[in-house]
């Protein structure tokens, strides 16, 4: 006789977002005829190519998920937003975890040692969660006015013409949170905004750097020339250099999106435009790298003055 091997091990989780409790239930067999649509009959992981396997990152899978052992201990250290559980996956071996745990025992936080497949089935399939997650609320957006009210002077801050890849946004928010830069503003449309890709991608930095969100850029440059704001924008056609410009002014930095650039409007209502000179056979920097050199010019012209 053929003994088959016990299965009853492998439940499925449910994840409540709302409560953040895990749910183990055994889980659903496929009829054995039905194929899911880009899925291999009879598995549950889709198949290479398919649209399925291919998640849209501009849309906010889990929201209140934080992932990563740097985002998840720089969203304790804030404590800028509400962290309810955080989950670590046995074994691992991160000295940074220490860390983590203390934060939690000193603020009430429930943190449980559970199976690394755990944390696995609350991301999609590849994500580097590193073995630890955090149930937050959703990082929040703050108002235009409240961004300004608070900005250093010569304020400092970033003006985004439709950034859509979220790696991207993250790495300007840890490029303008390492530049002490006031805050970002994005567009409502035609730009990606605070999700969990982008929380990981700033290593922690999405939990010290205000980011409001405008209906219209151009209006929001029209109330930033109202308060004396210089607003430069970027662009490879411009006149002038980047380091040529007096960064000692309260300045908006304008950085167009991926490929693009500015839209035309936008670079109009600029009062000047800099560019990064290019000295090899590639046009142009990516964007995030570009805020980096433009920021930390800033920061060094005005810590020499």
């Amino acid at each position: 006789m053929l003994k088959l091997p016990d299965l009853s091990h492998k439940l499925a989780v449910t994840v409540d977002l709302e409560g953040h409790n895990l749910v183990m239930s055994p889980p659903l067999e496929p009829h054995p005829m039905k194929q899911i649509a880009g899925r291999d009959r009879g598995s549950d992981r889709p198949r290479r190519g398919s649209r399925e396997a291919r998640p849209n990152e501009n849309e906010p899978r889990q929201a209140n998920l934080i992932h990563g052992v740097s985002p998840v201990l720089e969203a304790l250290r804030a404590a800028s937003r509400r962290i309810d559980k955080v989950m670590i996956a046995e074994g691992v071996r991160e000295i940074r975890l220490k860390d983590v745990i203390e934060l939690c025992r000193s603020r009430g936080i429930a943190c449980n040692s559970v199976p690394r497949a755990s944390i696995d089935r609350l991301f999609e399939m590849g994500v580097n969660h590193q073995g630890v997650a955090a149930f937050a609320a959703a990082a929040e957006y703050v108002d235009l006015s409240v961004l300004l009210d608070n900005a250093q002077d010569p304020a400092l801050i970033l003006l985004l013409d439709g950034v859509e890849d979220p790696r991207n946004l993250g790495a300007i928010l840890r490029v303008s949170e390492c530049a002490a830069a006031d805050g970002i503003v994005i567009p409502e449309r035609r730009a990606v905004g605070l999700n969990d890709t982008v929380a990981k991608s700033s290593a922690g930095a999405i939990e010290y750097v205000p980011v409001a969100k405008v209906t219209n850029l151009n209006r929001c440059i029209e109330d930033l020339k109202e308060r004396n704001i210089w607003v430069v924008g970027t662009s490879m056609d411009a006149a002038i250099d980047y380091t040529d410009w007096d960064w000692n002014r309260p300045t908006a930095l304008v950085l167009g999106g991926e490929g693009g650039g500015l839209h035309r409007l936008v670079s109009e209502n600029c009062d000047a435009l800099v560019k990064i000179p290019m000295y090899g056979k590639i046009d142009s920097l990516n964007v995030s790298v570009a805020a980096g050199v433009i920021l930390f010019e800033a920061k060094r012209q005005r810590n020499s003055s």
